[in-house]
């Protein structure tokens, strides 16, 4: 077990304990913000894996992972517009530490991988990641920011 392999492992129990309890407990806002933390948080860990295991493919499936699981959050929170409008889910603090957190995975392959395609696919996925997770917590807690908006 190497250090990206152990940093996957970690971040896959811490993450995957929170994304059950709050599917698990609570209202339907934090059933929806654990579905949109599980897969901003996937999307790190396979990258992690890939380059703990050194299996290319792995960022391919990453790629896609932070390509849909956005749009996903984005069809739940439509479908689910309505049982939100009352009470929208506010996780800013989970949304920009997970942003963070994929943001220095990203970063940290890309100066282990070096120049090249393989970077630019680091690259691409970072900014699908972050942005996908950013537009996701943005459409679910209804496109507004409390305490500037009133």
């Amino acid at each position: 077990m190497n250090g990206w392999t152990s940093t996957a492992t970690a971040a896959l129990a811490a993450g995957v304990g929170a994304a059950v309890w709050g599917v698990a407990t609570g209202p339907l806002a934090r059933r929806v913000v654990a579905q949109n933390l599980s897969t901003s948080l996937a999307c790190p860990v396979l990258l992690l894996l890939a380059q703990g295991y050194q299996r290319p493919s792995y960022v391919d499936v990453a790629l896609v992972l932070a390509l849909l699981g956005p749009v996903g959050t984005l069809v739940f929170a439509r479908l689910l517009a309505d049982d939100l409008t009352g009470d929208p889910p506010w996780a800013s603090v989970l949304t920009y530490a997970v942003a963070g957190f994929g943001a220095a995975v990203v970063l940290a392959a890309c100066v282990a991988t070096g120049p090249g395609r393989a970077m630019a696919k680091l690259l691409v996925t970072g900014a699908l990641l972050i942005g996908g997770n950013l537009v996701a917590s943005r459409a679910l807690s209804g496109g507004r920011e409390r305490g500037r908006h009133g």
